[in-house]
Formats: structure tokens, C-alpha cells, sequence
């Protein structure tokens, strides 16, 4: 039976005791008593503040059950001086703005030595990187029985695919990651083009981020094939490789007579990109090549979206405006626009058979959206718990979705304009796929919930740096723990009861805004007026527990029902077959 590992989590009954409880190599740095915690929904509470080099963790003994507040310090955005009102004129409050939505704030008599330690420790370990200190990720020394660094093996993934075969190979042209740097190690490309011609090609593509195949349909051959911009410039510039390597994409799919590229860009800016020596491909100079655009606003306009969002969700929410508050922030609206192109890839390959190449300017940002939500539509494996951390593996970690300069793991400088929450507009997306086909995930809302906490939590070295070149000179997958080890070192815990394991099944979410809505277990979580009265992580283990023993009584009628059957009998008698429906 494997360990329970709740105690990482939450914290255990005994380890609560305690006044702080610590992970394996995790240590205590500063401990200020009689500091007072301003909650927004409860007024304020004293208690003793605990500073550790991965956690903030303040507890409160004058209530029954004791109050806590635990925050994992990579989760901490800046650190803001405050003015308290109503606590003494000799008192000093600090604002905790945190990436996950919340900003707790904390009161202090300032002259004591102990708070400025306070202070002087939090901005230490909440931001190492900006004081030569490593990430807590090549701290932590917990032990799993699984080993998350195995999920993904890419030789493996692609022969699930059935890769290589006649029109594709997986080369090893990017070995060295000297063709494109924030590449992976292995590619599949087409099996006719020279590693000469490809590096052409890579000269001519942003970032040097030549196309290559992320997915192939299993019967019609179509694929999904992703890249960086072309760096046409206002001269429209060609590159005759470039021309002939997607024309070769278009060969390897016998069914069709078509390359669809999908360009993630909103028109307008597309344009600009092309008067900066960017582009995007011209169907005079691509024959047979149909070009899209999808819309899609860049990384900043999402950015100010998820501020607008946490101003209305936290710390106080206006219920008489509530919805027209949501519908300003532009979030759902963003989340549409995603699915919606996901769903016309998608499409475009099961049903036009058609093979689709998707980028926007450097292919790491929306590219990486759009690409990982189109095969999780066409292929039932990555709705699968493993399946779907194969598909972050492969999709966003090993292509380069730079996760460093998205969330800026132990960097003090909140205001640099590369932060943007593309990966949690992902998973949103999933979410609202969970919502409308809810027996189709194996995993359940916790998992989603799970994952984006230790997008921030600098725990685990999964989401650490931003492409696979940067992990493997900071040895990252021998120097630290994959979340993959803590998540399938206790699987029920995210195990969705409902889930069926339809097999090529499509899914075509219903991308209008009428059916999506705001993921408030998520958003709104640190408000306790919003949580359900009972968790609903609870309630879906229990129902996995009874899933579980009713199919293991299925399987001992259906042995008695055949042991029965074995035996003589001087009767002859039919039995009609039983189904049970779990």
C-alpha cells in the first residue's frame, strides 16, 4: 500500500500540534509571536508567524480548532509595506501579493527585532534567485515509491503514435540543441529533408524554431505540426527550403490536397510582427496552403485579464454585480477564444483530414495552448492521468514553454512584463472540458487544482527553468523530485469515480461563452463564503471507494457465475448475459 503523503499537503492532525509542520529538508529561518493576521472574512486574528525557506505558516491557538494559514513561498508575487489602521500608531502591516490569487496581510509592532527578521527572511526565501540562494526544489529530499521523471520517454510517445513510419523520422539533428536551443533533443520530421535543409529552414523560422510534428492522426495521417513564425519582414523575404519542407508536410498526407496553417495571432499584431522581421506565410508564395487567424490577444493582455479577475474575486465579492464584474475582466471570454481554435484544429484533422500547422510568433505561448488542447480533443490517452502528464511533458516542457519568464519561480522583479499566465489559461481550458464531458478525464478537479499550485510552489523541479536545454544543465532531473512522483505515488487521490475509458473518442467542447463558466474552486478558493459545505474532493473519493467495491463484487459474481457454469448439470437451462452498470 503505498505511503500517504496527506502530510505534505495539508498537514496531519499531529504534525498541526506543532508549530510549524516541516517537509523533509525543509528548515525553520524566522518565528515572530504576537503578530496579527488581518483576515478580510473574519477580522483579525493573533498568532505566531513562521518563516521557513519554502513556506510562510502563521497559527492562531486562540481558536478551537487552531486557525493556519500556510503559503508556499514561490506562490509569494512582492512584499508591500502597509499602513494598519485601528492596531496602534506603532504598528506596521505587510501585504503578501501572491500569484494564486490571494494577498494576505499581516499587522506587527515594528521596533521588535524579530518582525524585521521576518520581513529580511521572507524576502530572502521568497525570492532566492534575487539573493544567490537556490530554488527550495534542490532542497526538498522527500522519497516516492514512483519515479515522475520516467513519465516521459519522447521514442516512446511517438511509436504509441506509430512514429517513425515511411513520410516521418525522429532525428537527432537537435542532439546538442545546437539547431534551436529551446527545442527539444529529439523531433520528428519529415523523412525526405536533409539536416542541411533543415537548419535553412531553422535560419528561417523566429527562434529558429523550425516545424516539426507534435501529433499524428492514427488513419488519416494528418498531423499537427508546430513552429515559429517566418521571418518574412516587410520585404517579404522567401526561403525556397521553407517552401518545399511544408509542401513535403502536405505530401506525407496522401488524403488531402491542403496544408491548413493556423496562425495564433491576431491579424493586426501579426502585421506589426512582419514590419518587425517577423510575418506570416503568403498563399502566393505556398501553394495549396490555406492560412487562419485566430485571434488570439498576446501574453500581456492575458496578464492584465487575470489582475482585473483577482480584483474581483478577492479579498470581497460584489454580489449584486458579480456577473457583469466576471464579463469585464475578459477571462471566459480569452478562454473561448482558446477552445475555439483548439476545436477548428481539431476538426480540421478528423474530419478534413487535413494536417495543420500552428504557430504564433516565437511558438511557445499560445502554440504550446493550442496544440496540447487539440490533441487532448483528438486523443483518448492524454485524458488519461498519466496520458495528460505526458502531454505537459512533451506539449509545454520539453517545447519550451518558457515557465521561468511566465510565473518567475524566486525572482523579485514582479513588474517584468514576460509574466503571464498562459499555463493556467490551459488549464482552465481542461477544466471547462471536465465540465462538459465529465466521465471522459481520468483525473479529477484536485489534480488541475494540484498542478497549478506547484506551478508556483518551486517544490518540485517540473515546472523549473524554461526549455529542456536549461533543465539538463541545472541536472535538474537528478538534483530534484518530478510532481509526477508525488501524484502517482497516490493516485486515488485524483482519480475522477465517473470516468469511462472511451476509446477514439473525439471530444468538440462547446466553445460559446453561454456554456462555459468561471472555475470558482479555483479562483475564488480563499473566499470560505464560496467553498461547498462539503469538499468535493471528499465526496468524489468516496464515490471512488464505492466504484471500487462494486466492481470488485461484479468480479466475484461474474467468477461464481462462471464456476457455476462449469459444473454438470443434469438441467439444461439458458442464462440470459448480466449487465451491471457501475
Amino acid at each position: 500500500m503505498a505511503r500517504d503523503y496527506k502530510a505534505l499537503r495539508d498537514g496531519n492532525k499531529q504534525a498541526q500540534l506543532e508549530e510549524a509542520p516541516r517537509i523533509p529538508g525543509e528548515s525553520i529561518k524566522a518565528i515572530a509571536k504576537d503578530v496579527m493576521y488581518i483576515c478580510p472574512f473574519s477580522g483579525a486574528v493573533s498568532g505566531t508567524l513562521t518563516i521557513t525557506d519554502y513556506k510562510l505558516f502563521f497559527k492562531s491557538l486562540a481558536r478551537d480548532p487552531p486557525f493556519i494559514l500556510d503559503v508556499n513561498l514561490g506562490a509569494i508575487s512582492r512584499l508591500e509595506t502597509i499602513g494598519v489602521q485601528n492596531h496602534g500608531e506603532n504598528t506596521r502591516g505587510l501585504e503578501i501579493v501572491c500569484k494564486d490569487l490571494r494577498n494576505p496581510r499581516f499587522a506587527y509592532k515594528k521596533e521588535e527585532q524579530s518582525k524585521l527578521q521576518i520581513l529580511e527572511m521572507l524576502t530572502r526565501y521568497a525570492f532566492p534567485l534575487s539573493h544567490d540562494l537556490p530554488l527550495f526544489a534542490f532542497l526538498y529530499q522527500e522519497k516516492f515509491p514512483e519515479d515522475g521523471w520516467k513519465v516521459y520517454d519522447p521514442t516512446a510517445e511517438y511509436k504509441r503514435q506509430g512514429l517513425p513510419n515511411e513520410s516521418w523520422v525522429i532525428s537527432k539533428v537537435n542532439s546538442s540543441y545546437e539547431v534551436c536551443d529551446t527545442y527539444p533533443a529529439l523531433l520528428v520530421v519529415p523523412s525526405s529533408i536533409s539536416d542541411d535543409d533543415l537548419k535553412k529552414v531553422a535560419s528561417f523560422r523566429a527562434k529558429r524554431r523550425f516545424p516539426v510534428l507534435s501529433w499524428i492522426h492514427p488513419e488519416s495521417q494528418a498531423a499537427i505540426i508546430r513552429c515559429g513564425q517566418p521571418q518574412v519582414g516587410p520585404s517579404d523575404r522567401r526561403c525556397k527550403e521553407d517552401e518545399r519542407y511544408l509542401q513535403t508536410i502536405l505530401d506525407a498526407n496522401a488524403q488531402s490536397h491542403k496544408l491548413t496553417i493556423f496562425d495564433a495571432r491576431q491579424s493586426s499584431v501579426a502585421d506589426t510582427n512582419k514590419a518587425k522581421d517577423g510575418g506570416y506565410e503568403s498563399e502566393s508564395f505556398y501553394p495549396n496552403v490555406e492560412l487562419n487567424f485566430l485571434e488570439i490577444p498576446n501574453i500581456h493582455v492575458m496578464r492584465e485579464s487575470l489582475r482585473k479577475l483577482k480584483e474581483v474575486v478577492y479579498p470581497a465579492i460584489d454580489e449584486a454585480h458579480w456577473l457583469s464584474a466576471v464579463d469585464a475582466t475578459h477571462w471566459l471570454e480569452y478562454i473561448r477564444l482558446l477552445l475555439a481554435g483548439a476545436v477548428r484544429i481539431a476538426d480540421r484533422l478528423e474530419s478534413g483530414k487535413t494536417s495543420a500547422v500552428v504557430h504564433c510568433s516565437d511558438g511557445w505561448d499560445r502554440t504550446a495552448q493550442l496544440t496540447s488542447l487539440a490533441m487532448l480533443m483528438l486523443d483518448s490517452h492524454y485524458r488519461t492521468l498519466r496520458g495528460f502528464q505526458v502531454l505537459i511533458e512533451k506539449e509545454w516542457l520539453s517545447f519550451g514553454h518558457r515557465f521561468a519568464s511566465r510565473v518567475g519561480h524566486g525572482d523579485q522583479n514582479h513588474a517584468n512584463s514576460e509574466r503571464s499566465p498562459l499555463f493556467v489559461q490551459f488549464i482552465d481550458c481542461v477544466w471547462q472540458m471536465t465540465k462538459q464531458f465529465p466521465s471522459a478525464f481520468e483525473f479529477n478537479e484536485l489534480f488541475l487544482i494540484t498542478v497549478l499550485d506547484h506551478l508556483y510552489s518551486c517544490l518540485f523541479g517540473t515546472f523549473l527553468y524554461n526549455n529542456e536545454l536549461e533543465r539538463m544543465l541545472k541536472e535538474v532531473p537528478t538534483k530534484t523530485v518530478s510532481l509526477w512522483s508525488y501524484i502517482n505515488s497516490q493516485v486515488e487521490e485524483f482519480t475522477n469515480p465517473f470516468y469511462v475509458a472511451y476509446e477514439h473518442h473525439v471530444l468538440y467542447p462547446l466553445a460559446s461563452t453561454r456554456h462555459l463558466e468561471l472555475w470558482v474552486n479555483y479562483y475564488v478558493r480563499w473566499n470560505p463564503r464560496m467553498r461547498p459545505q462539503v469538499p468535493v474532493h471528499q465526496s468524489l473519493k468516496e464515490l471512488l471507494l464505492l466504484r471500487v467495491e462494486l466492481e470488485r463484487r461484479v468480479e466475484e459474481l461474474r467468477r461464481d457465475a462462471s464456476s457455476s457454469s462449469a459444473q454438470p448439470s443434469s438441467a439444461t437451462h439458458t442464462t440470459a448475459p448480466m449487465h451491471t452498470t457501475v
